[in-house]
């Protein structure tokens, strides 16, 4: 684990967060069908299915307000808007840019908190008009997670339509910072900020009926090179910050790492240099390493930081030039790695109510704003929200509204009985 990782890990779960197994007995297959043999819940589902027209006309209008990654505010303003009309309590932006409302249950726990992400990962100008064909929405960003924000709204509507009420309080989130360099700062906040308030967690994120129980922890970093620099000619016998990054580049493409658990190295971008005949100045990069398992992505992060220094040796020592090179590594994303097990309380609940629904789903692992609960030891899944989707990340998103209203009455069914002691 990454010293800041480890750092924010041991203040939150000194702070108490991480205990919670006072509500561990949530609704199995029996408990799912009793649920759903109850009036209130019945109509509930109803109105899920009833509602999809005008839950993806709210997915197109959330999806065309601008949500750049650290630029969410727009989009807040809209959710939060939405959330108060929808009747929720102590709804607020919270310091992080978290936007919150409560749903109160008869009780106040256990406390449930529902969230999906309000950012993506498109640059500023990015046109976020969304384009529809037959049943196919065109649009960056439309499945994730503009899908998830709409569902979330849509779950309140059909809860409020239905007059349900739970036994615990939900609080829905539409959080900040999932995306990229974001560094799941949204999640961080809140869960710094809600220490022992927090009994389960769900996130919404992308398409589908998916359940992920597995958080695929990462290290991100920028790699920076510094030297002189000079002329190609003139200057030549200089260590050069770019051959240093060739070096790197060229040690972290031969790391071996295993295949289970499966971990992963990329050097995702790179940069450097003023002109064809000048030496550079400098050079930089940035990578992703990522594993499901703590130890194996410490083991390859150590790989990296000896390449790293490694090349900046070499470089120098081919000059005869010791120290006249530097090197800057800054850490930029830090998601911990993490782990609900398939026999948990709240994987056997969305498991009941997708099965009981009809649905079929499956377990898997992913990075998403869950990492940071599951490695607290908080109950918690992230599950697709419904839909096709094709293209996530890309300008040519696409979202097949098909049957999406599945996602809407599964996530409704299951906030409801997770809601439950």
């Amino acid at each position: 684990m990454a010293k800041s990782a480890a750092l924010v890990t041991a203040i939150l779960v000194a702070g108490g967060l991480a205990a919670s197994a006072t509500f561990a007995a949530q609704p199995d297959a029996g408990g799912v069908a009793a649920l759903m043999r109850q009036p209130a819940v019945k109509a509930a589902l109803e109105a899920a299915k009833a509602g999809e027209p005008q839950t993806i006309a709210d997915q197109i209008r959330f999806c065309e307000v601008p949500a750049v990654e650290f630029k969410e505010q727009a989009r807040a303003e809209v959710l939060k808007k939405e959330f108060e009309a929808l009747g929720l309590q102590n709804v607020h932006i919270d310091r992080a840019g978290n936007v919150l409302g409560d749903r109160p249950g008869r009780s106040a726990r256990p406390h449930l908190f529902w969230a999906a992400h309000l950012d993506t990962v498109f640059p500023e100008g990015t046109d976020v008009h969304v384009r529809r064909e037959g049943t196919v929405l065109h649009g960056p960003g439309i499945g994730d997670d503009c899908r998830g924000l709409a569902v979330m709204v849509a779950m309140v509507r059909a809860m409020n339509t239905a007059h349900v009420q739970t036994e615990g309080t939900i609080t829905f989130v539409a959080d900040v910072g999932e995306e990229g360099l974001g560094d799941l700062r949204g999640m961080k906040g809140l869960f710094a900020d809600h220490k022992g308030d927090i009994d389960r967690f769900v996130s919404m994120d992308g398409t589908g009926l998916g359940i992920v129980n597995t958080a695929v922890g990462s290290h991100r970093y920028r790699v920076t090179y510094t030297g002189p620099g000079g002329h190609s000619f003139g200057a030549f016998g200089l260590a050069n910050p770019i051959h240093a990054l060739g070096r790197a580049i060229a040690k972290i493409a031969d790391f071996q790492v295993p295949k289970t658990p499966k971990t992963t190295f990329n050097v995702g971008r790179i940069g450097g240099g003023t002109s064809v005949n000048s030496i550079s100045a400098s050079a930089w990069m940035e990578i992703d390493m990522r594993s499901r398992d703590q130890q194996a992505l410490a083991d390859v992060d150590a790989k990296f930081h000896k390449a790293v220094q490694d090349a900046l040796t070499e470089e120098n020592a081919r000059w005869g030039t010791p120290g006249v090179l530097k090197v800057d590594v800054k850490l930029i994303g830090d998601r911990p790695a993490g782990h609900t097990a398939p026999d948990a309380p709240i994987v056997k609940t969305a498991l009941a109510v997708t099965q009981a629904l009809g649905f079929q789903t499956r377990l898997g692992e992913a990075s998403t704003d869950s990492n940071v609960p599951m490695s607290l030891g908080i109950p918690a899944i992230t599950i697709g929200s419904g839909g096709a989707g094709k293209g996530a990340h890309s300008p040519l998103e696409q979202f097949d509204t098909a049957d999406s209203w599945q996602g809407t009455q599964r996530n409704t069914l299951l906030a409801i009985a997770l809601a439950e002691k």
